[in-house]
């Protein structure tokens, strides 16, 4: 249903004929690590995430996932070989 609190005409899915069902009957304002972040619109009352409602649990146990200036990087890890192993697999 579309937002009648906070987000007027947004899409919510926590939206329903009673009013907003999320933890709290209101979405949250973004956090100091979401500026930046295209996501992000400024409203009537504030800065909010139009993808989460509670920006603060998304950078709890590190970088947001749906943040969109934040680069994740996935590191190598180099696989250790075995090298009787490797000497069998060259003779072949």
């Amino acid at each position: 249903m579309v937002c009648t609190t906070i987000k007027p005409g947004v899409e919510c899915p926590f939206m329903t004929a009673k009013g907003c069902t999320y933890n709290g009957g209101k979405c949250h304002e973004i956090v100091e690590q979401c500026n930046g972040c295209n996501r992000t619109s400024e409203l009537e009352s504030g800065w909010y995430c139009m993808a989460c409602p509670e920006p603060a649990a998304k950078w709890k146990n590190g970088n947001c996932n749906l943040a969109t200036h934040v680069e994740t990087t996935v590191a190598a890890t180099k696989q250790k070989i075995n090298p009787l192993k490797a000497s069998k697999r060259g003779s072949h």
